[in-house]
């Protein structure tokens, strides 16, 4: 795709964002006015309205890392993978993430937003070496469907034992059972100020990649010609990846589907570029993060469905699509 197209796409969807940033902050169980926001945000007038955008803001910008973080992530899964259907969700990396989370509240009374990413971060990380190391046997390799077969039967087996654990505690599990389904309805600035080091840190990571991924598309043994170490960047690229969403499902919760159709849906419009596919996925995943809220908030109103459920119901026509054009060559 030309540049100027490139940047044409870029800028629709910063103004994009700009627009469901600002419906996130104005629509919910109670909708106000731009009025109230410009109050809100350059005033010191006190009334209810107005702490509710106040409360609000926190959830738009939670909202705008998190899927930018998912979206990213995702990007870098698909490329490392070369597998169109690779998502932290698919890959059983959300599971794993959940798993530590459910162990430090049950057995180590965690609570703050920092413990939280470090166990989910370091269940996410030792999932995806699980998968991908029971995905490696035998002699074709990792391939795309044994990545993704390796990943559902992993993410059913640490989810039998999230649920020994929770199960039997009921402070447990009224803990865990509002955060599994994904929500970004509790974001605090303490939440923010937590994620944003590992945001930085991924986005840096995979930016700094993406031309080292852009000539690992071309194949091991050119790009090793080429002089890239193909096992270095594939592990750098997985540790940007996990960072990523381990640091977000710590404290969003698993938010499935986001990773999966953001990639898939920006590579149709820009093609496989890395240097356009990174930003872009992350403009996609922060727009698609938080309309899926908007739409779980006006819906049920004056109630709410979580975040996690919406891209659920989102992502699952995508995921078959997905499948259904994809060819996989072998097991």
């Amino acid at each position: 795709m030309r540049k100027k197209n490139v940047y044409f796409l870029f800028v629709i969807l910063s103004l994009c964002l700009i627009v469901v940033s600002a419906l996130s902050i104005l629509y919910g169980s109670k909708s106000v006015d731009m009025e109230t926001l410009f109050d809100a945000l350059f005033t010191n007038k006190e009334s209810f309205s107005i702490s509710v955008v106040q409360a609000r803001i926190p959830r738009t910008l939670f909202g705008i890392l998190a899927g930018a973080s998912l979206g990213v992530s995702g990007c870098l899964m698909q490329s490392i993978t070369r597998n169109p259907i690779a998502d932290p969700s698919i890959l059983g990396i959300n599971t794993g993430a959940s798993l530590f989370v459910v162990v430090g509240i049950a057995f180590f009374s965690i609570s703050s937003p920092s413990q939280y990413i470090w166990l989910g971060f370091t269940g996410a990380i030792l999932t995806a070496i699980l998968v991908y190391g029971i995905a490696s046997v035998g002699q074709s390799g990792a391939t795309p469907i044994k990545l993704a077969l390796a990943g559902a039967a992993t993410s059913m087996a640490l989810m039998s034992l999230v649920n020994t654990i929770m199960l039997p505690n009921s402070q447990v599990m009224d803990s865990f059972r509002f955060w599994q389904t994904g929500s970004i309805g509790g974001a605090k600035w303490n939440m923010i100020l937590a994620l944003l080091p590992y945001f930085i840190l991924g986005l840096l990571l995979s930016f700094y990649l993406s031309s080292s991924l852009n000539t690992l598309a071309l194949g091991d043994e050119l790009a090793t010609s080429l002089g890239i170490n193909s096992k270095k960047v594939r592990a750098m690229a997985a540790f940007a990846g996990v960072l990523l969403c381990g640091a977000t499902t710590a404290l969003a919760g698993p938010i499935a589907f986001v990773g999966l159709m953001v990639p898939h849906i920006m590579r149709l419009l820009i093609g496989s570029n890395m240097h356009y596919l990174l930003p872009l996925s992350a403009l996609g995943g922060s727009i698609l993060l938080l309309g899926a809220d908007i739409i779980g908030r006006v819906i049920a109103s004056p109630a709410e469905l979580e975040v996690g459920i919406i891209t659920a119901i989102l992502g699952a026509p995508v995921f078959i699509y997905i499948v259904r054009k994809v060819k996989i060559r072998s097991l």
